[in-house]
């Protein structure tokens, strides 16, 4: 199937800000930290909540004076995370906080009523405020939605572009004088998600079959949507957890037998006992890792992985190997083969 293209913020900071010199300061793949005031900036700060849109925002940002950081550590999963208060502070003090809307991340919910509650005067940059979410599958539980509707849009790259020109729109807000740069690195941007999203229709066109198992929770039916084919994840939920059901077991031991399935994904960021379950109880022969784009591990980020490099050598890999498209690269089957 053919792709459509389709406590308020310190006073003198504030005026250190206004005043300052500007100097580039992208901040990496880490955290602020917890309880430690911020050092003193040249220029704005926006703080993000969730990797995929540090990493968009860190890209928009190139060569101004705005410092963007990832307020979620590296090593853990930004929808699952339960911060200490001191987080809040961080966005408090922040010119600008991207987020993912409201119903996701409950600490990022509580977060910015504080703000709003404080007259923090934080630039509140909803990254999904242009998207139109698709309706949940009805084999989904719905404890985790919003509103009945699947947030994560950004696995599909034509969605993510929006979020994109928000991002964009919202840091000019911040930063009136860097918006001509701001501009010209947000079409950069959106034309590398083009090249990404051909990249993955080239992958499914080449598939042998249309249906992908994953011993993963559900987020990845915007990938089945944009490509047309058929997503069947272990957990039914929208959020990571290590509840994995008998009927979920005998369900996914189904799938693979009818659609003799060789190769399953398994998430990175969640346990690896189900998929070793599978690779033992079934014809399963490998297990190959995928992540919705939801936190960096140790290891990417000393590569300085970001969205797109997560997409190449990860995400796109196993796929290509669960729908037959390929083999697995030998260098990527020795790192990944039923990786622990």
């Amino acid at each position: 199937m053919t792709p459509q293209r389709h406590e308020r913020a310190p006073i003198s900071r504030r005026r250190y800000l206004a005043s300052g010199v500007g100097a580039l300061a992208v901040g990496g793949a880490g955290c602020l930290g917890s309880g430690s005031e911020a050092s003193p900036r040249s220029g704005p700060l926006a703080v993000a909540s969730f990797f995929t849109f540090y990493d968009f925002a860190r890209r928009i940002a190139d060569g101004t004076a705005i410092t963007v950081e990832n307020l979620v550590p590296t090593g853990l999963h930004g929808h699952g995370w339960e911060p200490d208060p001191s987080i809040t502070r961080d966005i408090v003090d922040a010119d600008a906080f991207i987020h993912v809307g409201s119903g996701f991340q409950p600490w990022a919910d509580r977060a910015i009523r504080t703000a709003r509650d404080d007259d923090a005067g934080t630039r509140m940059i909803n990254v999904r405020a242009d998207v139109t979410l698709m309706d949940l599958l009805e084999t989904v539980d719905d404890e985790e939605a919003v509103d009945g509707k699947d947030p994560h849009f950004w696995l599909d790259p034509t969605l993510a572009e929006r979020s994109v020109d928000t991002i964009a729109a919202g840091l000019s807000e911040v930063a009136p004088d860097e918006a001509p740069t701001l501009e010209e690195n947000a079409e950069a941007l959106k034309a590398d998600l083009e090249a990404l999203d051909d990249e993955w229709a080239a992958t499914f066109e080449r598939a042998e079959r249309d249906v992908v198992f994953l011993a993963a929770h559900n987020a990845f039916a915007y990938v089945g949507e944009r490509y047309g084919v058929t997503i069947r994840p272990l957990v039914s939920n929208l959020a990571a957890n290590d509840d994995v059901r008998p009927a979920d077991m005998r369900r996914a031991q189904d799938v693979i037998g009818r659609h003799d399935i060789r190769y399953i994904g398994a998430a990175v960021f969640e346990p690896r006992r189900p998929a070793r379950q599978l690779r033992t109880g079934t014809d399963v022969e490998a297990y190959y890792p995928v992540t919705p784009y939801a936190g960096i591990t140790e290891r990417w980020a000393e590569r300085g992985w970001g969205y797109f490099d997560i997409a190449r050598n990860i995400n796109i890999p196993t796929f290509a190997a669960a729908l037959g498209a390929s083999d697995p690269d030998p260098d990527f089957d020795a790192e990944w083969r039923n990786f622990e």
